[in-house]
């Protein structure tokens, strides 16, 4: 009897939360034959607007996507080119253009991107319809047996044999297994929306051109990334206090008072930056970024584990976010499913340890980074890091 049939035969997976990790994951193990559930808070899957443009990566993301057997599906659906980057000054001088860049699948240095909402339709598509439980907003969870008893908001209450905490950032099953806190990185975004860019905002939309982009000046930042609906997103970022907002007492749906803000404390960039605000088609929320500490470290159990952002939140100044949690999907899936272990705790803790040891280096390297993107010469900093300086 081989180690899948060992370790679940006849046991009830469930994942919680279904944004990509939990959703590859839980295609992962029904591949092999496993009783997993995926529940997800949203009431459906066209419930809400999915977030940002995701870039994966060839020994993470791309690998996860290649176990999962959906990589010919994931050709069909990123968006070429969307993978180049421009860097320019506050006053919108473009200082570097990667539109020379010509690579492609099997070069470890490709990036292909692909936004959100496919991402997610591809993954649910993955897997049989049944196994996705929607509206199902976690809520407390107890021992039962040699698993768990699991409560939902709308009333439903399940039993798993093993829990799988995928349910991102702000995670309410990260308790059960480790109240170690996250720690504030010392950087804040607002994070905004602009749909129909091309006509709400032509001039950003031009200096974009269908990529990403950095604009660095002074220790502050903005950052844009296009989606293929032509929705503009961006991040302003800067060093500020962890309650900022408290004290600042900026009101961030008041589209005038986040422009007057900006104009005051971004006075020596080119006023054209001004057009971040011009259009009614906008939404602001404020990302105050923390981390987990890189030394975290948990006794593992023998029925619940932890992956993606759950387990190793992280600033978004590295692309490592999703990525991270997907390269999670792959070592649990192993460590469960191919490896030789004897129970399911060794199995586990084979996975915790190698996320938590990958995890150390990777959080290191990207505070590192949001640190120099906002340092005094954060534009020198990042020019130095494209070129292969740093």
């Amino acid at each position: 009897m081989n180690t899948i049939n060992r370790l679940l035969v006849n046991k009830q997976v469930a994942i919680i939360g279904g944004g990509p990790a939990g959703l590859t994951l839980g295609r992962l193990l029904q591949r092999q034959g496993v009783q997993v559930k995926v529940y997800e808070r949203d009431v459906n899957r066209y419930v809400r607007q999915q977030g940002s443009t995701l870039d994966l990566h060839y020994d993470t993301g791309l690998k996860a996507m290649e176990a999962a057997g959906l990589m010919e599906e994931f050709k069909k659906l990123y968006r070429p080119g969307a993978d180049k980057s421009v860097i320019v000054d506050s006053q919108m001088q473009v200082l570097l253009s990667g539109e020379e860049e010509n690579r492609t699948f099997g070069d470890p240095l490709f990036r292909p991107e692909i936004d959100r909402g496919p991402l997610r339709d591809m993954l649910i598509a993955a897997l049989p319809e049944e196994s996705i439980v929607w509206d199902a907003r976690f809520v407390e969870m107890a021992p039962s047996g040699e698993g768990w008893n699991l409560q939902f908001e709308n009333g439903i209450s399940v039993y798993a044999d093993l829990v799988i905490a995928a349910d991102g950032a702000n995670s309410k099953v990260r308790k059960y297994i480790t109240t170690i806190p996250p720690v504030y990185s010392g950087v804040t975004d607002l994070e905004g929306y602009i749909e129909n860019a091309a006509v709400n905002a032509p001039r950003l939309w031009q200096l974009v051109n269908g990529g990403s982009l950095f604009a660095l000046g002074g220790g502050k930042t903005v950052k844009f990334i296009t989606k293929g609906d032509g929705t503009l997103l961006f991040l302003i970022g800067w060093k500020a206090p962890e309650n900022w907002l408290e004290q600042s007492g900026l009101d961030v749906t008041d589209k005038q008072a986040v422009a007057a803000w900006f104009a005051k404390e971004f006075a020596d960039w080119s006023p054209e930056w001004s057009e971040l605000f011009a259009s009614d088609a906008l939404t602001i929320a404020p990302r105050p970024w923390y981390h987990f500490p890189v030394n975290q470290h948990w006794p593992s159990l023998p029925n619940l584990t932890i992956i993606g952002d759950a387990a190793h939140r992280v600033p978004a100044y590295g692309g490592e976010g999703a990525n991270q949690a997907l390269a999670d999907t792959v070592d649990l899936y192993e460590s469960l499913c191919v490896e030789k272990h004897d129970t399911m705790q060794q199995a586990i803790a084979g996975y915790e340890a190698k996320m938590l040891q990958r995890m150390a280096v990777i959080t290191e390297e990207i505070l590192e980074t949001t640190t120099g993107m906002h340092s005094d010469d954060n534009l020198q900093y990042l020019l130095a890091l494209f070129a292969g300086v740093k």
